[in-house]
C-alpha cells in the first residue's frame, strides 16, 4: 500500500546506527547462487524491497529460498531452473534480471532478457554486456525489446570494457567462472562490492586473480559448491547517514562502517569542516562549525561514489560559498534538484563539463554539471521521489528544512534503505508515515 512520510525539519540528530549490509553487494550475490547446485548461505542480508524483489525473480525461475529476517540470513539452493526467460516483470524495474544471462546460460544454453529502461542510457551500457558474451563465443540478438543469448558452452576471452561499468564487470564475472579456458577482463570496475562478490565465488570454488591497472583474470572451472558468506556493510547508507549527522549539525556514530571502503568520503567530508573519529566497532560523524564550499568530482571507485552524490548535495546547500560538483558515472542523476530549488535550495544545472576533467557526458546534452550556492534556508513541501538513486536527497533535505515536509514515492526509498523511518526516529527526527 503506497504510503507518505511526514517529517517535521530542523531537529539536530544524535545517537548510533547500526549499518546493514549492502544493497548493490546481496542482489548480485543471490543471482551468483544460480551457478551452483549447492546452498547458498548469506548473511547480513538488509530487509529492503531490492532483496524482497530479487527473491520473487528467483524463485518464480525455481530457486527455494528461506530468509529470516530478524536474524538478516538467507539460505538459497536452486536444484533446478524451470525457465530459461527472466519474467517481463521485471522489464524497466532495474539492472538485475541482466545479471541472469551467465547462470541462464551456464544451465540451458540460452536465456531470454527483457532489456530494462536503464540500460538505455546515454553510452548504451548494455553493449559492453554484449559484447563481452559475444568475445566469449554468445550469439546475442535483440527482438522486441528482448535479448537472446546462445551458447553450448561460453569460452574464455580477452575483453577491455569501454567504461569500468560496475554492471558489466559483475555480469562478465558470472559467465568466466564457468566458462571453459581462461578470460582476462581489463577496465574492469573495482568496487568494494565487487570484490565482496569475487570472495564468495571463490568461497564457492571460483578462480579469480585480481591484477594490478584494473584487471581480472578468470580461470573457469567445471562447477561450483555451495558456501557460506556475511555481506558487507552498505556504503550507501554510511554516506547517507554521515550527511544526516553533517546537515542537521548533529553526531551520529554509524556501527559496522568501515574506514578502508569510505576513506574518499572521510576526505570530503573533512575538506567541507565536518568532523568524523574512528573506532574499530565504526565511525562517528559530527558537524564542527561552519562549513565551506568544494569542488567535486564522481568517480568509479575509489572515486566519490556516484550514490553519494544526491545526498551530499543537500549539505553543500548549507555550506558557505559556491560548490562545484561533476557527475561523471551516472546519467540523469540530477533529476531531483528542480524539487530542491522549489524548497529554496539555490542550484544550477549544466550540460557542460564543470569538473577538472572532461568526461563520458561532454557534447552529448546530458546535464551532468552543478553549482551549489549556500547557506540556505530550505523550506518543507509536498515532494514526490522521483528514483532509488537520488530518494535519501529527499529525506535529507526534509529533515534540514523549516517546517513540515510530506514525501510520496517512498517504496523506492525502502527498496535499498532497511528500516529507514525507524533508525531516523531513534536518532531524533520528527518523522512519521501516513498510509494513502
Amino acid at each position: 500500500m503506497p504510503k507518505t512520510y511526514i517529517i517535521k525539519g530542523g531537529n539536530q540528530l544524535h545517537g548510533q546506527v547500526n549499518v546493514s549490509g549492502s544493497r548493490n553487494a546481496v542482489t548480485k550475490m543471490m543471482i551468483a547462487s544460480l551457478l551452483s547446485f549447492d546452498p547458498i548461505r548469506l548473511k547480513n542480508v538488509p530487509d529492503i524491497g531490492e532483496v524482497q524483489s530479487t527473491m520473487e525473480m528467483l524463485e518464480k525461475i525455481g530457486t527455494q529460498i528461506t530468509w529470516d529476517k530478524e536474524n538478516k540470513f538467507m539460505h538459497l539452493t536452486t536444484p533446478e531452473v524451470r525457465d530459461s526467460r527472466a519474467s517481463v516483470e521485471w522489464h524497466g524495474r532495474n539492472r538485475l534480471p541482466m545479471l541472469l544471462a551467465a547462470p541462464l546460460l551456464h544451465r540451458f544454453g540460452h536465456a531470454e532478457i527483457p532489456l530494462d529502461g536503464s540500460l538505455k542510457g546515454a553510452e548504451k551500457p548494455v553493449d559492453y554486456h554484449i559484447e563481452g558474451y559475444k568475445a566469449m563465443g554468445a550469439k546475442v540478438e535483440e527482438k522486441d525489446n528482448t535479448l537472446f543469448f546462445r551458447s553450448e558452452k561460453l569460452k574464455g576471452a580477452s575483453i577491455v570494457l569501454p567504461y569500468p561499468s560496475v554492471s558489466a564487470t559483475e555480469n562478465l564475472l558470472l559467465a568466466a567462472v564457468l566458462a571453459e579456458g581462461k578470460t582476462v577482463i581489463k577496465n574492469v570496475a573495482v568496487e568494494p562490492e565487487i570484490i565482496d562478490l569475487t570472495n564468495l565465488l571463490q568461497k564457492m570454488g571460483a578462480v579469480i586473480f585480481h591484477e594490478p591497472g584494473r584487471v581480472f583474470v578468470i580461470e573457469g572451472v567445471g562447477f561450483l559448491n555451495g558456501a557460506e558468506h556475511s555481506i558487507i556493510p552498505d556504503r550507501i547508507e554510511v554516506a547517507s547517514f554521515a550527511c544526516v549527522a553533517i546537515a542537521t549539525q548533529g553526531s551520529i556514530f554509524i556501527k559496522g562502517a568501515v574506514q578502508d571502503e569510505n576513506q574518499t568520503l572521510m576526505n570530503v567530508i573533512r575538506k567541507i569542516g565536518g568532523n568524523f573519529s574512528v573506532i574499530d566497532e565504526g565511525i562517528a560523524f559530527s558537524h564542527e562549525g561552519e562549513l565551506k564550499a568544494i569542488n567535486l568530482e564522481t568517480g568509479v571507485h575509489p572515486g566519490f561514489m556516484t550514490d553519494w552524490q544526491p545526498p551530499f548535495s543537500v549539505v553543500l546547500t548549507q555550506c558557505n560559498g559556491a560548490s562545484v560538483l561533476h557527475e561523471t558515472v551516472h546519467e540523469q542523476h540530477f533529476s531531483y534538484t528542480d524539487d530542491l530549488v522549489k524548497m529554496g535550495a539555490d542550484i544550477q544545472i549544466f550540460a557542460e563539463c564543470l569538473g577538472s576533467s572532461e568526461c563520458r557526458f561532454k557534447n552529448t546534452g546530458e546535464k551532468h554539471s552543478a553549482i551549489i550556492k549556500g547557506p540556505v534556508a530550505l523550506k518543507g513541501g509536498n515532494l514526490n521521489i522521483s528514483d532509488i538513486h537520488s530518494a535519501f536527497a529527499y529525506i535529507l533535505a526534509a529533515l534540514i528544512a523549516d517546517g513540515t515536509t510530506r514525501i510520496k514515492g517512498v517504496e523506492k526509498l525502502e527498496r535499498g534503505f532497511d528500516h529507514l523511518v525507524e533508525k531516523l526516529a531513534d536518532l531524533g527526527a520528527d518523522i512519521s508515515v501516513e498510509e494513502d
